[in-house]
């Protein structure tokens, strides 16, 4: 099995939790050239009316324009982890159950998988557990 894990460097923007939110801020970044790997976003918990977009990548001078003209802008946290690599049954349980026996406490985890491979986002509360998450997950790629 193979699997690979990199950071994700995030762009985050309030918008207004209402048909078409986000959609004006996602249109900017087409029209930039943007070709999103990832997009996230949620109600605000406090503050009502509103909501969080989260997205990535955002390269290159005219997309950085882009995401700025709409109010996005480059945030540390949450720190999200792009996950990818070759699918096996059970392998969600067996990675999340080593990351548990490490301490290591999730944030959020979305993981899908497409064509015998699978491709998901982790996020964690520290880059620590960040990076401790990606060595286990290098270890039982090569178990």
């Amino acid at each position: 099995m193979s699997f690979k894990m990199q950071r994700v460097h995030l762009f985050h923007a309030e918008v207004e939790d209402k048909p078409g939110g986000a959609a004006a801020k996602l249109k900017k970044l087409a029209e930039a050239g943007a070709h999103l790997e990832y997009v996230y976003s949620q109600r605000s918990i406090s503050k009502p009316g509103m909501g969080d977009l989260y997205v990535a990548p955002i390269h290159g001078t005219g997309e950085i324009a882009a995401a700025r003209a709409v109010g996005l802008h480059e945030v540390g946290e949450p720190i999200v982890m792009r996950v990818e690599g070759d699918d096996k049954a059970g392998l969600g349980g067996r990675v999340t159950q080593a990351w548990e026996m490490a301490g290591i406490n999730l944030h959020g985890l979305v993981m899908s998988v497409v064509g015998g491979k699978f491709i998901g986002y982790a996020t964690f509360d520290t880059v620590t557990d960040a990076n401790k998450a990606a060595t286990i997950l290098a270890e039982l790629g090569t178990a």
